[in-house]
Order: structure tokens, then C-alpha cells, then sequence
């Protein structure tokens, strides 16, 4: 499957990179109902919350993010498109962890008179986010580039999400993260020939970071009732989930070339993201995706190469009105798999809450 070109990163000045184009695909920066949230009951939950609260006091990774010696070398030698790719994969990176230590860190001082328990954790985990978008800035400083947070903090626009809505995307953005950073550190693993730079050899603690979040999110989640023991938070649940898939699917075969060049299969790496996220859900959620279905990665799939076809328009040079009546066609094609998928049979797990680990 083709992948779209990676442009040349645009510059705010020299070696400050100006943040990618806001797009549904882009990491997104969230603000919510804060009162709503500090008023939560927690105590169906807490000994659980309570548990994860002690590990991230623990900090298991506070020695972990130090650049050491094999760093410190020139890395011109990854040029042309996996270069331009492997920019963009630490600047989305960065900029999806950035988002979430600002959320935590806003979460935490809100909460803090109200809610100690989730204060305390919200400020520990934007702990380690901000760790893991510093670490990221300083890779893309060895490519002569960084971002400048400061500035995305103040020009970067601000989605509202309700509190549910916040805790059903985090609690997925935490688990399917941990999925992409440990498949892909298994493989550095077992192919060192594709070991192009030393950020992978991290990733095996790191994602235990994501790990640990999305256990946090999963108690909060379990412990609204609301969330998951009704028809409409099923619905929610479903959508969720297919987002989150679907984000997922089109923006690494958007990126193929960057995983190509690691030796990574996009197509099965995104599969098995998908399926292994997909299967952590069912501990939290009332049910999930039929992966299995044949309809399922295939309609995907078609959503994907659509997406890069609209991609090729949007760089095309024809005039506006061609390009909206050559998008529209794909658009609705997108939308009409993405409902034919979300209105497949779920799995039902909350029937096999006892047996789900």
C-alpha cells in the first residue's frame, strides 16, 4: 500500500519546527469540565486507585530517561523520506504526550482541594508525560529541530470533551500506546539490524509508564457506573473504540515508509495494535470490537487508502471546486465503512468479567 510523501518540516526560525497542521489525525489538545470530575465518587474503586496511586509514587522510571553515550553522534545518515518520517513520528509523539501532561497538570490543581486521591495522581502522571514529550524534543534536537511547548501551549487549539468522553480516550490513548511501544521494542529486540537510532532501546520501560496510566484511568472508568453498565454507554464504547482503530489504521499507513524502514510490516503491525489493544479493553469495558470479522481490518483498510487519495488531492495543484467534488465521493465512502464496521456484532465482555485478566 502506498504512503503519502512527508513534506520538508516547516521552520518558525531556525531549528524550531513549526507544529503540523491541525487535522482529525494530528494529536489534539483537550480542556473539560473540571468541577464535574472533582465531584466523582470514587470508593467502588479506590483500593484499586489507590494501588496504582502507590506505583506512581514509586516512579520506577525516574533514572530511566537519560541520554547516554550513543546519542552523541551525527545522524545524517538517516536522510531522504525515512528521515522527514522519523521527524514527524517524534514531533507527534511529543506533541500526544505534551497534551497529556498539560491535561494531567490542569486535572491535578483543580482537583486538588476537592479530590486529593486524583489530584495526586493526575500530577504524578503529568509527571511522567512531561518527561516522556522532554525526551522526544530532545531526539528531534538531534535532527537540528525541536518544538517550541511553550508556544503550542498558547497557540494550539483547545478541544472541550465531557468528563466521560475524556476518560474513554485516555484510557484508550494510555493502552494503545503502551501496544505500539512494546511491539515495536520487541522487534528492535529481535532484529538489532534495524536499530537505526537509540530512542527503541527505551521504549520497554516507557510504555510501562502508559501501562500504569491506563490501569489508573480504568479503575476511575469502573468506578461511574454510568460509563459502562448502560445501553448508551455501550454505544459510547463502540465509537470510542473505532476511533481510536481508525485514527490508528490511517495514520501508520500514512507513515509506511518510517516503519518499513525498521523493518516493521505496517500492515501487521497495525493489526496486531489493534487486536491486543483491542482484547486489554474488554478489562475495562463493557464490550468490544469483533476484530475477527472478516469486514473488520478489511473496510479499515479501505478507509486508509481513500485517506491517502484525499492526501494526494490536498497536495494536487486542480482548483478548490475540482478537488471538493473529487474528495466527496471518498469522504462518504469513509464514512459509510466506518458505519458498517461500528454496526458489527461487539463482543460481550462484561458476561466474562470474572474471567478477563
Amino acid at each position: 500500500m502506498a504512503n503519502l510523501h512527508t513534506p520538508e518540516p516547516e521552520l518558525l526560525k531556525p531549528g524550531i519546527k513549526a507544529p503540523v497542521q491541525e487535522t482529525l489525525l494530528t494529536p489534539r489538545f483537550y480542556t473539560t469540565d473540571f468541577e464535574a470530575i472533582a465531584q466523582m465518587d470514587i470508593s467502588a474503586q479506590e483500593p484499586e486507585l489507590l494501588a496504582v496511586l502507590e506505583e506512581l509514587r514509586a516512579d520506577y522510571n525516574r533514572h530511566h530517561f537519560v541520554r547516554g553515550s550513543e546519542f552523541e553522534q551525527c545522524w545524517d545518515s538517516i536522510d531522504g523520506e525515512t528521515r522527514r518520517s522519523f521527524i514527524d513520528f517524534l514531533e507527534r509523539s511529543c506533541t500526544s504526550e505534551f497534551s497529556g501532561f498539560l491535561l494531567f497538570k490542569e486535572l491535578s490543581r483543580r482537583l486538588k482541594e476537592q479530590n486529593p486521591i486524583l489530584a495526586e495522581a493526575f500530577l504524578l502522571m503529568s509527571r511522567d508525560e512531561a518527561r516522556h514529550a522532554g525526551f522526544l524534543n530532545k531526539s528531534m534536537a538531534d535532527f537540528n529541530l525541536s518544538l517550541n511547548l511553550s508556544y503550542l501551549t498558547k497557540n494550539r487549539t483547545y478541544t472541550f470533551f465531557p468528563p466521560e468522553w475524556v476518560i474513554y480516550t485516555v484510557y484508550l490513548s494510555e493502552k494503545i500506546g503502551y501496544w505500539r511501544y512494546i511491539l515495536v521494542y520487541r522487534h528492535m529486540e529481535a532484529h538489532p539490524e534495524h536499530q537505526i537510532y537509540p530512542l527503541f532501546r527505551y521504549f520497554e520501560s516507557w510504555c510501562q509508564d502508559e501501562n500504569r496510566h491506563g490501569d489508573f484511568f480504568k479503575a476511575l472508568l469502573r468506578s461511574q457506573p454510568q460509563l459502562w453498565n448502560n445501553w448508551k454507554s455501550r454505544l459510547w464504547v463502540r465509537f470510542f473504540l473505532l476511533t481510536v482503530f481508525a485514527t490508528h489504521t490511517l495514520t501508520v499507513f500514512e507513515r509506511a515508509t518510517f516503519y518499513e524502514s525498521i523493518g516493521i510490516n505496517p500492515r501487521e503491525y497495525n493489526t496486531k495494535v489493534i487486536e491486543e489493544t483491542n482484547n486489554t479493553a474488554a478489562r475495562a469495558f463493557p464490550l468490544t470490537l469483533n476484530t475477527n470479522h472478516p469486514e473488520f481490518f478489511s473496510r479499515l483498510e479501505k478507509c486508509s487508502e481513500n485517506n491517502l487519495k484525499l492526501g494526494e488531492i490536498n497536495v494536487s495543484d486542480r482548483p478548490k471546486i475540482i478537488k471538493l467534488v473529487q474528495k466527496l465521493p471518498l469522504l462518504l465512502s469513509i464514512i459509510w465503512n466506518l458505519l458498517r464496521i461500528y454496526l458489527l456484532k461487539p463482543i460481550d465482555a462484561e458476561s466474562s468479567r470474572a474471567t478477563v485478566s
